[in-house]
């Protein structure tokens, strides 16, 4: 993409959004922001329109809600321009599994999980027949582990993870990149609006290095990137034995200790 693209993000009023449309923008891309907030968007949007001469337009949607995501789809399939799409609108919740109301977790599965697969749909055809283009999904440690507690939450990192991974083995060979980013945890009004102090955590990132380190990953076009994670080694060696593991499974054969004995 040797000329600048049109980015889409989601959930760009503010954090880990807000940060990637800066970022985007000093690179010279031209912008879709997307999110609830207007007033957030189209004040961010008038700073960067100033400051980088750039064209911005402003979606105001719930991804929540059925239509708002249906129109987000609509543009991310019809607007040849954007190249690039930044799958980063999520929540969290606190409270254990049993304390979470069987509502508010659905509503954060059909944020983090429903309304991302659903925006790569809609613009992944697109960008494999054109041969190029870039999809970005923020993903998060949690999703790694849930000895964290955040159960809900986790697997929807979880899932955004292994859809990236699986996105990336079926789009890599058409020309399109698939990125999943995991951050750990970063300050953002993700927690406040959970429900959890930020202050009661340690060892929180700046919002501002998670998505200069992510996007040192896209530069790379790592398939995985995870900002917190300082020995590289450790990752692969995860891969390595998952890999192993799959080689043992033999698909026709129940294996020895679960046979019941004579």
């Amino acid at each position: 993409m040797s000329i600048p693209t049109t980015v889409l993000i989601t959930g760009a009023s503010t954090g880990i959004g807000a940060t990637y449309a800066e970022r985007f923008a000093q690179r010279g891309h031209d912008l879709v922001l997307v999110a609830r907030d207007k007033g957030r968007l189209d004040a961010l949007a008038a700073q960067l329109r100033e400051k980088h001469n750039i064209t911005i337009d402003v979606l105001l949607a719930d991804l929540t809600q059925i239509r708002d995501l249906t129109t987000v789809e609509a543009r991310l399939r019809d607007d040849a321009s954007i190249g690039i799409l930044v799958n980063n609108a999520g929540a969290a919740q606190s409270g254990s599994f049993i304390e979470q109301s069987t509502d508010s977790v659905a509503q954060l599965v059909t944020l983090n999980t429903t309304a991302l697969v659903r925006l790569a749909s809609a613009i992944a055809p697109r960008l494999a027949q054109a041969g190029d283009g870039a999809i970005i999904n923020i993903g998060s440690v949690v999703g790694l582990a849930p000895e964290f507690g955040m159960t809900v939450y986790g697997a929807t990192k979880a899932f955004v993870l292994f859809l990236s991974q699986g996105m990336s083995l079926e789009l890599a060979p058409k020309g399109v990149y698939v990125q999943a980013v995991l951050p750990a945890a970063t300050r953002t009004e993700i927690w406040e609006r959970a429900g959890i102090d930020i202050n009661t955590l340690s060892d929180v990132m700046e919002v501002g290095d998670l998505v200069d380190a992510a996007l040192v990953g896209f530069d790379r076009r790592e398939p995985v990137t995870i900002p917190p994670l300082h020995d590289a080694a450790r990752w692969d060696a995860l891969q390595g034995a998952r890999q192993g593991l799959l080689s043992q499974i033999r698909q026709s054969d129940v294996a020895e200790r679960y046979q019941a004995k004579a």
